[in-house]
């Protein structure tokens, strides 16, 4: 069987290297790129560490700055709008996954045209989306670096997740030093998303030993840095090994794919407009106990993986190590114990698992659920 594994042609890592992003764009020959970010990075004067170093190079921009927590359709239409009307021919996110996602709708559909909806689930694209350079200010989407993108229909009140070969930026961007002011709340839920990344990755049935270097590698980290990073923001060791770790949790799942934590997450922010990072955290625990019926080794691996011995421990006991040092770190960096926190109603539940089973993302969950377990899962997750 074949398998194939995707990531952007170049990656730059570690403190200050958004310095090398000019000379990279002058040797590929693109001359006016449009900024895809949001209102706040572009305010603070974040934005400023990108602009002025094209300022230098005599390389032309235009901002677009408002994307959503959860981008949507109209972020996309009107992005897609201002790219053409500034006539440019590359395309620049900068910020975390909501930046990234908005800006592969915009370059996807500057090339393929159509609708951003004509392309929601796999591979539905003819065309190389526009030149795309991601700079990752957050450690934990990885969007920066993956072929999957999540945008809100805002008719429908569902988050279209897009799997797309042709949406892999160009370069992806990971610089600690843009991620030295992220406030803790933020820090920890893409420090959770990362790690259900790794996760899901790790006991998808689409693993493979490749997959599974990233994952195990990426949960080490994790475990090792997130702490310090939430509790010491300005600490550029931990954000550099977070920067490291949730890339490495990327090219995990961007190859393995995903599992119903994502599947249902992305319900919970479609309709409640919720922090993605936080309700994976919130499910995680939850779905792998579900998971554990049929992956109880995997999960112990990760629980070794997450610093137990359990090497005396039967694969459900390990199971079960991993499923409580799970819910030990999400507490210990300031998540919510459950769904109850962030006001959902389990009024909800039945439409949201509706759609939680069309998501591409559950089709490589180690066990396939019907409708009443994914009710269940977040009754559990209450």
């Amino acid at each position: 069987m074949s398998e194939r594994f995707f990531m952007p042609s170049m990656s730059l890592m570690g403190a200050g290297c958004i310095e090398e992003v000019p000379s990279e764009i002058k040797e590929l020959g693109l001359k006016k790129g449009l900024i895809v970010t949001d209102k706040f990075l572009n305010q603070s004067g974040l934005v400023k560490n990108l602009t002025s170093l094209l300022e230098k190079e005599n390389i032309e921009y235009a901002i677009y700055d408002e994307v959503q927590p959860n981008p949507t359709v109209t972020n996309v239409n009107r992005g897609l709008a201002m790219l053409k009307k500034e006539s440019c021919d590359f395309i620049v996110s900068f910020g975390g996954g909501s930046s990234h996602d908005c800006c592969k709708g915009i370059a996807l559909l500057a090339t393929n045209g159509g609708e951003i909806g004509d392309y929601e689930g796999v591979n539905r694209s003819k065309k190389p989306q526009l030149p795309m350079i991601a700079i990752n200010t957050t450690a934990g989407t990885a969007s920066e670096m993956t072929i999957f993108c999540i945008i809100t229909d805002e008719e429908r009140h569902v988050k279209m997740a897009l799997v797309d070969k042709n949406m892999t930026p160009l370069i992806a961007v990971n610089d600690a030093n843009l991620m030295l002011d992220m406030p803790k709340s933020l820090t920890a839920a893409t420090g959770m998303d990362a790690l259900t990344h790794a996760i899901e990755a790790y006991v998808s049935t689409a693993a493979t030993p490749v997959t599974d270097a990233c994952a195990q590698k990426a949960i080490e980290l994790i475990v090792k840095y997130l702490r310090t990073a939430v509790d010491d923001g300005k600490n550029v060791e931990a954000r550099e090994n977070m920067a490291y770790a949730e890339y490495l949790a990327g090219m995990a799942f961007n190859n393995a794919s995903l599992g119903y934590v994502h599947a249902m997450a992305h319900q919970l922010g479609g309709m409640f407009d919720l922090p993605h990072g936080v309700c994976n955290a919130i499910l995680l625990p939850h779905v792998q106990a579900y998971n554990a019926q049929v992956a109880a080794k995997r999960l112990k691996e990760i629980a070794k993986y997450m610093g137990a011995d359990v090497s005396g421990l039967s694969d459900q006991d390990g199971a079960q190590k991993a499923i409580d040092l799970i819910k030990e770190l999400s507490k210990d960096v300031g998540i919510p114990s459950g769904l109850k926190e962030l006001n959902v109603s389990p009024d909800s539940f039945d439409e949201l698992t509706k759609n939680a089973l069309k998501d591409a993302c559950g089709a490589t969950n180690p066990k396939q659920a019907t409708h009443e377990e994914i009710v269940a899962i977040f009754q559990a997750a209450l």
